[in-house]
């Protein structure tokens, strides 16, 4: 009955919905209007006999902590197709980065009920895979009336996140009962799925695969390039994932870092494309000069404006210190594993919820400092621009930490076979 509610709602809500996403989304970033039947379900898979093993990564953060979940399936499951899904333009194109066309993509339907039995009409999945806390209801609750798994992975669900689902306690049970097995980070977040619902033995404590995150070849060779084309021996530091808002609160850390550091560079990659423009307009009204990083004609300038998409990791690569955005404001960060992973501690904003099981340990062993202003921000910058061992021991202990909590793919992937074995037989 509670879905049957939850439905009723969403129906009526769909002319909102969709006026929300084609007008006003498709209006700041006009991708959003691209493949827009795919949100109803109606998509060309083009998938081979053969079930796929669909996985549905929200956006971009989802996809680059997936990624090598993927490309590990894709080694021990050759002959099984992946479907991977998104709910953004910048998702997608991350999926097509990442992996070309060595997978199947589409954007996850709205969660009608008719979009979602088309869909799986259409794809015929052998098994879903959610990351993180996207549970749909309707798309979960079919899967489990047509017999194919639902595993709900690197899973994690915070006590603000437990009080909003308590709320609407009798959806949230239909969804736990939807559940064939939950990879939790730790035992707290199984305890509050748990609360919801969840029979305990369907839950595997299996920590991040956030932390199984390592610079391919590739990807150091970049680093290098990068380091050669803009460090010139200069202070870099990267804010990654910035938002509005924090992006002038960044500018103004970057001009009292100026004052001390003349030819200190920084590099701001806002969250959203849409954002590039808006960021370009920034700084055309402050005394700062700056490039794009799509011109790649750099001069010098104050300030590299990342206006490129899946380049991040890198250019956290080619930094000595990188602040993770989200946390000057109240967005509850992102992810700090993609710097350090390339051994570049961080600096973050006090709102870090997102990751309240990555910066604990994180910043207990030294490879992240937390500040709580602009203005402890560019005292911090300074201190480490004056003092570059502190930026060295950052980077080794932020990459000792990564070290320390590596495994939860082996242990997923492991998940996964258990449960695909019956339907292979």
């Amino acid at each position: 009955m509670a879905r049957f509610f939850y439905s009723l709602v969403l129906y009526l809500l769909s002319p909102l919905i969709v006026f929300y996403v084609y007008i006003l989304r498709g209006r700041k970033n006009s991708a959003y209007r691209d493949h827009f039947m795919e949100r109803f379900g109606f998509i060309n898979a083009n998938l081979s006999t053969n079930p796929p093993v669909m996985i549905h990564c929200a956006s971009v953060g989802e996809v680059l902590a997936a990624s090598p979940l993927i490309k590990k399936l894709q080694q021990q499951l050759p002959n099984t197709p992946l479907l991977i899904t998104c709910n953004t333009p910048t998702g997608r194109e991350q999926i097509k980065n990442n992996f070309n066309s060595s997978v199947h993509l589409s954007y996850l339907p709205m969660d009608f009920p008719c979009a979602t039995a088309r869909f799986l009409k259409r794809t015929k999945p052998a098994m879903l895979c959610i990351l993180e806390t996207e549970l749909w209801p309707n798309l979960m609750a079919q899967c489990k009336q047509q017999g194919i798994p639902v595993l709900v992975l690197n899973a994690r669900l915070s006590e603000k996140s437990l009080q909003g689902y308590q709320k609407v306690a009798p959806l949230s049970k239909a969804i736990m009962d939807s559940i064939t097995a939950l990879a939790s980070h730790n035992q707290d977040d199984a305890n509050r799925f748990i609360k919801l619902g969840l029979n305990a033995e369907y839950i595997h404590i299996t920590g991040s695969i956030k932390f199984d995150i390592s610079p391919t070849i590739e990807q150091l060779d970049k680093v290098k390039h990068l380091k050669k084309q803009y460090n010139n021996q200069r202070f870099i530091w990267v804010a990654g994932s910035t938002h509005p808002i924090e992006h002038a609160l960044i500018l103004n850390a970057h001009k009292q870092l100026l004052k001390h550091s003349p030819d200190a560079l920084l590099v701001i990659a806002p969250r959203h494309p849409e954002q590039f423009d808006k960021v370009a307009s920034l700084l055309e009204d402050s005394a700062l000069s700056f490039s794009r990083r799509s011109n790649n004609d750099y001069q010098g300038e104050h300030v590299l404006l990342a206006d490129t998409l899946g380049e991040l990791q890198c250019l956290y690569g080619m930094a000595d210190i990188s602040y993770i955005g989200g946390s000057l404001i109240e967005r509850g960060g992102h992810n700090p594993l993609e710097s350090a992973a390339f051994s570049v501690g961080a600096l973050t904003g006090p709102h870090t919820y997102n990751f309240n099981h990555v910066y604990p340990e994180l910043i207990a062993l030294g490879g992240a400092k937390k500040i709580t202003s602009t203005e402890e921000l560019s005292q911090q910058l300074i201190t480490l621009c004056q003092q570059p061992l502190l930026c060295i021991q950052l980077g080794e202990r932020a990459a000792q930490c990564v070290a320390n909590n590596q495994g939860a793919i082996a242990k997923t992937t492991a998940i996964i076979n258990e449960h695909l074995e019956p339907r292979n037989d």
